[in-house]
């Protein structure tokens, strides 16, 4: 049912004009990517209504199938795109052509602005409808959502705002079902309406979509033009690493090569079809709140979800197909998650992908490291999470230490020092900050390996109780550390003859002096050339991670434990200069703030201190 009722016009989300703008004055190098973005789409669209009519039988009953057509005409020079899938109603016409809801747009538009060709960005951001209006200075687009006689023309030709009506009688009929985009080409886009232009682009990027893709020429038989065979489902000696490329570029819409692809049949109590990849880049939403994972579920080619959480949150980099054969079809998406069958899959693919990761780490370094590089953090979140894969993503994982890069843990152990049982690391906010820390000192003279982790992360997966080959992970920021039975690397660095201070009576001197400052004051066996350092105590939480917690107000610090050289000059003079203890006692104190990359309570009393001791040592 149809009416005359006049158009009706609304403004763009302001970041989808500033978008479009973007789309209509720049020029991109590859604006063959609009018609792949349209088809996939289209697909996706052809998905739902599979899904929904398992549910719904009714929706699909005039006998319709779900496909896209590709139809050019020269004369009007319009491209049409059209599909038999779920269509839409009016208020999903403005809520999905009108805004973005996807998060990332902001950061879509900026890289946008910057970058030479836009092209490599649009798919990885959802905004992959507006990439039309780089090839059509007008789009409309007329929609039926399956099951309503209610049919919308949603018009828009790339400025501020778009019109939406209800269908002419001659649309409405033309679209029984689903979703007719009409692309009002540009001069300079001429070329897609050539139906060798439309193959070539079809058989690039689209060759796999699950539905038949027919060119309807203007003249003769509309022919589909692309495969529509489920990649997955196929033996992998059929296919080439061509094929699995754009198979990977198709299913997870992205633009880089796959870093790692896996491939295989499962077949026993449950069947399914795995096809898996890994990027070489980061996608934009990876460190969404959210963490959901990226891996669509089909039953016996049947699109179910896409966020079906088929893989851990820390495997969410991953994506690709899972295809069962035993799954029911008509399973809900509420269902998803307490379904046994689907929690077996789960196991398996996750451990069949931490496997292929070792095999990538042993076999292709290279490679490995670039996956290790752009996705790390990530996976090292299953360090806190994955109990029972714990030790496995410790062998994983790869590490900055005072020895080098991308150091794995079996190569720490293995050159672990004379008497040296523990794996020692520090948590910091930068590698160079790390390196300079005094708590590394006495590890530095015994050539003890420590791990340096930067990443956020790394203060919440240590807090854990880690050990690796029998080996326990100690943080030098924590608790007692003891490297007595370990030989110094140079015997030069033994500074036992050297003159101490009255352990006692300066750790006394300057407990009075700091008062509730610190929770403790004792000698350092950490410390060789530094006065003092800050650590937590053996039942505190690691100040890193105290830090990060207080930063999102999830706690308060604790009192820490000052450390302090009895052999350095500064503490030694503490004992003997009564005068100045309170402020040398200040100073250490606050040094040590600094040192671990805190502000002082009170900088200003700080700075008024320093520079009185630096003026007395002058004779000022």
């Amino acid at each position: 049912m149809t009416t005359t009722a006049a158009a009706e016009s609304q403004p763009f989300q302001a970041e989808v004009a500033e978008l479009l703008h973007l789309m209509v004055h720049s020029v991109y190098s590859e604006t063959d990517i609009f018609l792949r973005e349209l088809i996939s789409n289209a697909s996706d669209a052809c998905d739902k209504l599979r899904y929904e009519a398992i549910a719904n039988p009714g929706l699909i009953t005039d006998g319709t199938p779900p496909e896209i057509r590709i139809v050019p005409n020269k004369a009007a020079d319009t491209l049409s795109v059209v599909d038999t899938g779920i269509g839409m109603e009016r208020a999903e016409l403005i809520d999905n052509l009108g805004t973005i809801a996807r998060s990332g747009t902001r950061s879509f538009l900026s890289k946008l602005t910057e970058a030479k060709d836009g092209a490599n960005l649009i798919g990885q951001f959802g905004v992959g409808f507006y990439a039309a209006f780089m090839v059509a200075d007008k789009i409309v687009v007329t929609s039926r959502r399956a099951g309503s006689d209610e049919v919308w023309v949603w018009t828009s030709e790339g400025g501020s705002g778009f019109e939406i009506a209800p269908a002419s009688e001659e649309a409405a009929s033309r679209v029984t079902r689903g979703t007719e985009i009409v692309l009002h080409l540009k001069k300079d886009a001429a070329k897609y309406l050539e139906a060798y232009e439309i193959e070539r682009i079809v058989r690039e990027y689209s060759d796999n979509i699950q539905f038949p893709i027919l060119l309807v020429p203007e003249e003769g038989e509309p022919r589909q033009i692309n495969s529509a065979s489920a990649l997955w489902q196929r033996s992998k000696s059929e296919l080439t690493p061509e094929d699995y490329a754009q198979a990977y570029k198709q299913i997870a819409g992205a633009y880089d090569e796959p870093a790692m692809t896996l491939h295989y049949r499962a077949e026993g109590r449950q069947s399914y079809a795995v096809l898996l990849f890994a990027p070489s880049q980061k996608p934009f939403d990876l460190f969404q709140v959210e963490r959901k994972g990226k891996v669509k579920l089909y039953v016996r080619r049947v699109f179910i979800a896409d966020d079906a959480e088929l893989l851990p949150a820390y495997l969410r980099f991953i994506r690709g197909v899972i295809d069962s054969e035993d799954l029911p079809l008509n399973i809900s998406r509420e269902m998803l998650q307490n379904n046994p069958q689907l929690a077996q899959i789960r196991k398996a693919v996750t451990s069949r992908v931490i496997g292929e990761l070792e095999t990538l780490g042993e076999k292709e370094p290279e490679t490995f490291t670039k996956i290790w590089d752009a996705f790390g953090p990530v996976i090292k979140e299953g360090l806190w999470e994955d109990f029972e894969r714990r030790e496995k993503l410790l062998a994983l994982a790869r590490f900055t230490t005072t020895s080098g890069e991308k150091r794995s843990l079996k190569q720490i152990v293995d050159d672990f020092k004379p008497n040296q049982t523990e794996i020692y690391y520090l948590v910091g906010d930068s590698v160079e900050r790390l390196k300079s820390n005094p708590k590394l000192e006495s590890a530095r003279a015994r050539g003890i390996e420590v791990l340096l982790l930067t990443d956020p992360v790394d203060a919440f997966w240590t807090s854990a109780p880690l050990e690796f080959g029998g080996k326990p992970l100690k943080s030098l920021s924590q608790g007692d550390v003891d490297f007595g039975l370990i030989p110094l690397a140079d015997d030069k660095d033994d500074k036992k003859d050297e003159p101490a201070a009255d352990a006692a009576t300066t750790i006394a001197v300057i407990k009075d002096a700091l008062g509730a400052r610190v929770s403790d004051v004792r000698a350092s066996q950490r410390l060789t050339a530094s006065a003092s350092c800050l650590v937590a105590g053996g039942d505190a939480r690691d100040r890193a991670l105290e830090r990060l917690l207080a930063q999102q107000n999830r706690g308060e610090i604790t009192k820490p434990i000052l450390e302090i050289n009895l052999r350095h000059p500064l503490v030694a003079a503490l004992a003997t200069d009564t005068a100045q203890a309170k402020d040398l006692s200040l100073l250490l104190f606050e040094q040590a703030q600094i040192l671990d990359g805190e502000m002082p309570d009170d900088p200003a009393a700080f700075a008024s201190r320093l520079n009185q001791l630096v003026l007395r040592g002058l004779g000022k």
